[in-house]
């Protein structure tokens, strides 16, 4: 009796038939896009009491760049104010690039704008924080950002915009 050391995979290839593989993601590379620090108002911001405002700015954009293959920006601006006076200003534009293949448009949209945002908000967050304390501030520790939540919210405000567009159509055809 002959041994068979066939596997299913190759039993399947022999037969001439490809076994369903279903989506595939593959994060490529995480970069640095860009990033600057502005101080306008050094070295006078350092003898004052430091007790600022921060604002904070959060938007991501994905590129297409080939087929199945998406390049990823997730921007952070935060904005220090001391006594209604900037006293800096850093902005980081974190990228990837990610391999999505063969998932549907609506899964392929959740994954660009929450997965991918998640992935790289930590490398975002580090470069932002190495870049204030650089310029000789106290450290800046965003906290986790809920890009579920986010996504949520903004499909919730375009279902109402719409809704109101649609009932805006409805009231036009009336008159």
């Amino acid at each position: 009796m002959a041994d068979d050391n066939t596997t299913p995979q190759d039993s399947a290839e022999a037969a001439g038939g490809e076994q369903a593989q279903g989506p595939q993601f593959a994060l490529q590379r995480v970069y640095l896009k860009d990033s600057s620090f502005e101080s306008p108002r050094s070295p006078q911001i350092f003898q004052a009491q430091w007790n600022p405002k921060i604002n904070f700015d959060i938007k991501t954009r994905n590129t297409k760049l080939q087929e199945d293959v998406y390049e990823i920006v997730l921007s952070l601006t935060a904005e220090a104010q001391q006594e209604d006076q900037v006293a800096f200003v850093v902005e980081v534009h974190q990228a990837g690039i990610c391999t999505l293949k063969d998932f549907e448009d609506a899964h392929l949209e959740h994954i660009l704008a929450t997965v991918l945002p998640s992935i790289l908000f930590p490398y975002a967050r580090e470069a932002i924080d190495n870049l204030v304390v650089k310029g000789s501030f106290p450290a800046l520790m965003l906290s986790p950002i809920n890009f579920e939540a986010l996504y949520a919210q903004k499909k919730q405000q375009d279902a109402q915009a719409a809704a109101a567009g649609e009932s805006a159509e409805a009231g036009d055809s009336v008159q």
